[in-house]
C-alpha cells in the first residue's frame, strides 16, 4: 500500500511540475525526482543528528583507540539497520602519538612549559582524561633540540624572505612560528630547510583568542590553555600511510622502512598555546617584528635570535593500529557498477564535535532518510555508497589506503565523491571539478537557509556582492557561483587528485565561531552552544548534500557539464601569464635597485644587513600550446552542449560512462614533478601551501621556484591534458548523431 501511494504522489507532481527542469533529467524524471526530494527533506531529523552528534562526540576517539573502535562499530550497526549492505573494512597503518613531551626556556631565566589544557566545570567533557591525545604535532620526528629562538610570524616563504633582508638566519635555531595563513605543516618543513633544528607553532590570541572575543568556556574563542592538534606530515608528496605509498596498508603490502619515509617531518615539532608562547616571546630580543608581525599577547614581539634560548625534547610511539572504514552499499537497480560515494571521516583529535563528527551526523541524516525513501518503494538508478573514514586526522589515511585499495574497480566504476568534513553556520562553501558546478549552482538555488529564508545560493551571492577583495565585474555579474578548486585537507584528495574523479567538497561556515579546532575543547557542548544550535545547519547540508547524491544516482544522463570548467580553466591560464609577467617585472626592478645601491637604502639600515642578490631575467614563457588547447576545449565543450539532449536512449550508457569518465583525462600516471602520487594536472595542493591549491600546478609551481625550463615541459603536457579531454568530449558530440 506504501508504495502504491508513493507512485501515486509521484504521478500527482508528475502532472503539476511538468515544466520544471533539472539538469540531466527530462521533464517526467525530474517532476518524480523534485518529489523524492521533498520526501527526503521531511525524512531529516535535526533530534537524530543531535542525538548521534552527543553519543559519537561522548569520548575521546582517535584513530586506533578502544572508543575510536567503538565509534566505527556504532556507526555500521546503525547503517546496517537501516537496511545497507554494511561492512569495515580494516587497515594496519602507521601512527605515531606522544611519549615525551618537554619545553623548558633556559635563558635568560628557567621556565618549565606546562603543555596541558585545563578541564573547564562549565563543560563535563573536558575533564575527560582517559584516552585523551596529549597535544602534539603527528609526524613530527623524534628528538631533542636546543637552541636560541627566533620568530618566523606564520612561517610561510614570504616571511622568510622577510628574514632573510633582515639578515637573520635560522642555522642551528628554533623556530616558533603562528599557527594560520598556511599549513601547519609547511611551517616547520621551510624552518628546516632554513636549518632550523626544530619548530614550535602556537595559536596568537589576535587570531583565535581574546582578540576576536570572548574565550571558551564565557565565549566560542581559544582558551588560553588550548592547543591546536594536527599532522605535520608532508602530504603535498602523499598522503595516506606513510610506509605504503601508493599500496593498500594490507597484509602482503611491502612496507618502506623508516629511513627511507619522505613525509616524516625532519625536524622535532610541538604545537603549543598563547598561554606557553607567551613567556618565550616575552623573553625574546633583536629588532621589534615589522607590524603586520604583531600578534595580540601584551608584550612588544621581536624576531631574535635569542636571547632567548630553549630546550624541547620528543618522543613517539611508533606503533601500527587498526583503522577502521565503514563502507555501507546500496545496489542501484539500472547501473549497479556505478558508484556515487558520499564520504565524511569519523577519527577526531579528541571529542571531535565539530570536525568532524557534525559533518557525519549530517551523512548519516542523508543515509537514513534515503533508506526511508527506499521502504516506500524508491531504488536509486546507481549503487549508493556511503562511506566514514578513519585516520583522516593523522594524514588521510584511511581514505587514501580504501582508494588505493580499490583503485582498480574505482577507476571503471566510481562517478562521483562527495565530501564534507565538519560543518557549521553560515554561508555555503562549495568546492569541486569545474564540470560538476552547474549542477551544485542548481542545487544551491533550490535549498533555503535556514536563517535568512532565502536560498543559500543567494544568501552566498549577497555576501560575495560585498566581500573584500571586491569580485572582479565578471564574477560580480555571473549568475551562477562557481566551485573554488580543491587544494587537500580532506578525504576528497585521493579521489580526485590520484584516480581522477570528480568530487566535492561541501560544507557551512563563516558564522560559527571558532577556537575549539583539534583542541581539547571541541566537544558537543561548544558546538552546540556556538557553532550550529539546534543543529539547523546540519539539515541544511544533508539536503544539499542529498540532493547531489540523489541527483547523480538517478539522472538519466549524469549532469556534467563542461563550458564552466573551459571558463575556469581559462581564467587559470591567464593567471599563469600575469604570474610570469608581474615575476619578470619584478625581478628587473630588484635588480636595477640593487645595481645601483638603491635597494638598501629602501629599507631601515639597521636592517638592512644581507642586500639581495642579482637574480638572472626571467625569460619569455610560451603558454601558445596551452592557449591553443584551451582554444580547441572551448570548440569542443560548445559543441556538446549543442548536442545536449538529443542522444539515442541506445546510447545513454555509454554516454554516462563516457561523461564520469572524463574527469580521469585531467591526469597522468606519471604524476606532478617529484610527486607522483598526485596525478591531477589541473588542481594539487601546492608543495609550499600544503592545504592550498596550486591550479595547473605543473607549469605553476615551475614558475614560482623559477624552474623555466620545466615550466615549458609542464606547458606541454597540461597543453596534451586538455587535448586529450577536447578529443573526448567530441567523441561524447559525435553519439548524439548516432541512431
Amino acid at each position: 500500500m506504501r508504495m502504491l501511494l508513493f507512485l501515486g504522489s509521484i504521478l500527482y507532481v508528475c502532472l503539476t511540475h511538468a515544466e520544471q527542469s533539472l539538469l540531466g533529467f527530462d521533464a517526467e524524471s525530474a517532476a518524480i525526482q523534485l518529489q523524492l526530494e521533498q520526501r527526503f527533506d521531511e525524512g531529516l531529523s535535526q533530534a537524530d543528528q543531535d542525538a548521534w552528534l552527543r553519543e559519537l562526540s561522548a569520548k575521546p576517539h582517535h584513530v586506533g583507540s578502544e572508543a575510536g573502535q567503538v565509534v566505527a562499530q556504532t556507526i555500521s550497526k546503525w547503517l546496517s539497520s537501516w537496511g545497507y549492505d554494511t561492512t569495515i573494512e580494516t587497515y594496519q597503518i602507521l601512527l605515531p602519538t606522544p611519549k615525551v613531551r618537554k619545553l623548558d626556556l633556559i635563558e635568560p631565566e628557567l621556565i618549565v612549559a606546562g603543555l596541558t589544557e585545563e578541564a573547564l566545570p562549565e563543560d563535563p567533557s573536558t575533564a575527560a582524561r582517559e584516552g585523551l591525545l596529549a597535544p602534539y604535532n603527528a609526524f613530527s620526528a623524534d628528538g631533542s633540540a636546543e637552541g636560541e629562538l627566533v620568530f618566523i610570524n606564520y612561517g610561510r616563504p614570504e616571511d622568510h624572505e622577510l628574514l632573510a633582508r633582515y639578515g637573520i638566519s635560522l642555522e642551528g635555531k628554533i623556530a616558533i612560528a603562528k599557527y594560520g595563513k598556511s599549513w601547519r605543516g609547511i611551517k616547520p618543513k621551510l624552518a628546516a630547510e632554513k636549518g632550523a633544528v626544530a619548530t614550535i607553532i602556537y595559536s596568537d590570541p589576535a587570531d583565535d583568542g581574546y582578540g576576536r572575543g570572548d574565550v571558551y568556556p564565557h565565549g566560542a574563542y581559544k582558551h588560553a590553555s588550548a592547543v591546536q592538534r594536527g599532522s605535520v606530515m608532508d602530504m603535498p608528496v602523499y598522503p595516506g600511510d606513510v610506509l605504503t605509498p601508493g599500496q593498500p596498508a594490507i597484509a602482503g603490502t611491502e612496507r618502506l622502512a623508516m629511513e627511507d619515509v619522505a613525509t616524516i617531518t625532519k625536524i622535532p615539532v610541538l604545537p603549543v598555546s598563547y598561554q606557553d608562547a607567551l613567556p618565550l616571546l616575552k623573553a625574546m630580543g633583536g629588532s621589534v617584528v615589522p607590524q603586520e608581525w604583531v600578534g595580540g599577547l601584551p608584550i612588544t614581539y621581536h624576531l631574535g635570535p635569542g636571547p632567548a634560548r630553549v630546550r624541547l625534547t620528543l618522543e613517539f610511539n611508533w606503533d601500527r593500529v587498526p583503522a577502521y572504514n565503514v563502507i555501507a552499499r546500496w545496489p542501484g537497480n539500472q547501473y549497479p557498477e556505478e558508484w556515487v560515494i558520499r564520504g565524511n571521516h569519523h577519527d577526531g583529535w579528541n571529542h571531535g564535535a565539530a570536525d568532524p563528527l557534525s559533518g557525519l551526523v549530517a551523512l548519516l541524516a542523508e543515509a537514513k532518510a534515503v533508506a526511508s525513501l527506499i521502504r516506500e518503494g524508491y531504488q536509486p538508478s546507481r549503487t549508493i555508497i556511503y562511506a566514514a573514514w578513519d585516520a583522516e586526522e593523522p594524514g588521510l589515511i584511511g581514505s587514501t589506503e580504501w582508494v588505493e585499495h580499490h583503485a582498480e574497480k574505482l577507476s571503471k566504476q566510481a562517478v562521483a565523491y562527495i565530501n564534507t568534513d565538519g560543518n557549521s553556520r553560515g554561508f555555503l562553501n562549495a568546492g569541486g571539478s569545474h564540470s560538476l558546478e552547474k549542477f551544485v549552482d542548481e542545487i544551491a538555488a533550490v535549498v533555503d537557509d535556514p536563517q535568512t529564508g532565502v536560498s543559500v545560493k543567494a544568501r552566498l551571492k549577497a555576501r560575495l556582492a560585498i566581500s573584500e577583495p571586491a569580485p572582479s565585474e565578471e564574477d560580480a555579474e555571473r549568475d551562477g557561483l562557481r566551485l573554488y578548486p580543491l587544494g587537500s585537507g580532506s578525504d576528497y584528495t585521493p579521489f580526485l587528485q590520484h584516480l581522477g574523479i570528480a568530487s566535492l567538497n561541501l560544507g557551512f561556515g563563516g558564522e560559527g565561531s571558532g577556537g575549539s579546532y583539534h583542541t581539547l575543547y571541541d566537544t558537543y557542548q561548544h558546538y552546540t552552544r556556538f557553532r550550529d544550535p539546534g543543529l539547523a545547519y546540519g539539515s541544511t547540508l544533508a539536503k544539499v548534500a542529498g540532493r547531489a547524491t540523489l541527483r547523480l544516482a538517478n539522472a538519466p544522463q549524469l549532469p556534467f557539464e563542461f563550458t564552466h570548467l573551459v571558463d575556469n580553466i581559462s581564467g587559470y591560464v591567464d593567471e599563469l601569464e600575469i604570474l610570469a609577467d608581474t615575476l619578470r617585472k619584478q625581478t628587473a626592478r630588484s635588480n636595477a635597485l640593487v645595481s645601483t645601491g638603491q635597494f638598501a637604502l629602501a629599507l631601515d639600515p639597521d636592517k638592512a644587513l644581507k642586500a639581495p642578490v642579482i637574480r638572472a631575467e626571467v625569460p619569455f614563457i610560451n603558454f601558445t600550446p596551452l592557449k591553443n588547447a584551451l582554444l580547441q576545449l572551448q570548440a569542443a565543450s560548445t559543441r556538446l552542449e549543442q548536442a545536449n539532449g538529443s542522444y539515442p536512449q541506445a546510447q545513454m550508457g555509454r554516454l554516462n560512462k563516457l561523461l564520469y569518465q572524463s574527469e580521469r583525462l585531467l591526469t597522468r600516471d606519471h604524476g606532478l614533478p617529484d610527486r607522483s602520487w598526485y596525478r591531477h594536472h589541473i588542481y594539487a595542493p601546492g608543495l609550499t601551501t600544503g592545504y592550498g591549491v596550486k591550479t595547473i600546478p605543473g607549469v605553476r609551481e615551475a614558475i614560482e621556484i623559477r624552474d623555466f625550463d620545466t615550466a615549458e615541459e609542464q606547458i606541454l603536457i597540461a597543453a596534451a591534458v586538455l587535448d586529450d579531454l577536447s578529443a573526448h568530449l567530441n567523441v561524447i558530440a559525435d553519439l548524439a548523431q548516432v541512431e
